[in-house]
């Protein structure tokens, strides 16, 4: 395993994170096992938000399962998504109150004292900077929180919050995959009248480097918006080749070379990923296992239909 120095107090994390976003249907028994599975893999980092259903609940109560588990873990929730009480959607939620109140049913769900790292997840339209930081100073006086950082949000998002937080923002999640790679388009496509021209994304992997913060991938196994799983997608015939042969190569696996070529960018790289299955655990952990070549990196991408100018 590889890991980065996370945040204020510099932690050592995992590159690999443990995403639970599905495992509603698991006993907390079983979450106990996949959590231990991680560890024994070397991945201490475990992501969770309260819009995942009962997962921070499922966490607690596998946390107290285990006396100690909880101890080994760095751990990452999420808040501001909250379900409309009369729309069919959900909508964001960073005010103050909110901000305080999931933080406290948080950590009661999660039984733990405090929380490792706090995003908010996704941008809210309506956040006034002022009212974030005074609850984020607050809660890290308090010893709730260690580490602040976001999700989704772009780097003029980014330095709007940053000039009123007394915290620093330690990470951005952000959608990135082989079969995802709008910001890497807009990048090697500076300048040219062409749709990969298009920067979506304001710079998040250059503004990020620039001020040291971490960038956690989400869906790094899938396609466009939730699209599904890449591997084995007729769709994805070339790809799925690429990976293969580079598998063989390292006496490895397909899973392993989506995520090893995530995070093969050269700043500080995580991958989530969302198994609920320990063998995948496992697959996923030995990504860190060796580091592609820059030749092989840029097959990857070629090879799952993006073109270099």
């Amino acid at each position: 395993m590889r890991y980065i120095s996370f945040g204020t107090r510099q932690t050592k994390v995992s590159e690999i994170v443990l995403g639970t976003m599905r495992i509603a249907q698991k006993t907390p028994e079983q979450v106990a096992e996949l959590i231990q599975t991680a560890l024994d893999c070397g991945m201490n980092a475990v992501d969770t938000a309260p819009i995942y259903g009962p997962s921070e609940t499922i966490i607690g109560k596998a946390f107290a399962t285990r006396p100690g588990l909880r101890d080994q873990v760095w751990l990452q929730t999420k808040l501001g998504i909250r379900p409309h009480p009369r729309v069919k959607s959900n909508y964001f939620d960073f005010s103050y109150e909110h901000i305080i109140e999931s933080v406290d049913n948080s950590l009661a769900a999660l039984q733990t004292d405090h929380i490792d790292s706090l995003l908010l997840h996704r941008p809210d339209a309506l956040m006034e900077p002022e009212e974030i930081a005074r609850a984020f100073q607050e809660l890290h006086d308090a010893g709730k929180v260690i580490d602040f950082g976001v999700s989704n949000q772009n780097p003029a998002m980014m330095r709007r919050l940053a000039k009123h937080l007394t915290v620093p923002i330690t990470t951005n999640q952000v959608q990135v995959s082989v079969a995802f790679t709008p910001m890497f388009d807009a990048f090697f496509n500076a300048n040219m009248q062409n749709d990969a021209a298009v920067m979506r994304d304001g710079g998040i992997l250059e503004y990020c480097a620039e001020h040291n913060m971490a960038i956690q991938a989400w869906s790094v196994l899938q396609h466009g918006y939730f699209g599904g799983v890449f591997l084995e997608d007729p769709n994805y015939a070339e790809l799925n080749q690429t990976l293969e042969r580079i598998a063989a190569d390292h006496n490895s696996t397909p899973t392993a070379v989506a995520i090893n070529w995530v995070l093969r960018y050269p700043t500080k790289m995580q991958a989530i990923v969302g198994t609920t299955r320990p063998e995948r655990v496992r697959q996923s952990a030995a990504a860190c296992d060796w580091q592609m070549s820059r030749e092989e990196w840029y097959e990857v991408y070629l090879s799952a239909g993006n073109a270099l100018p």
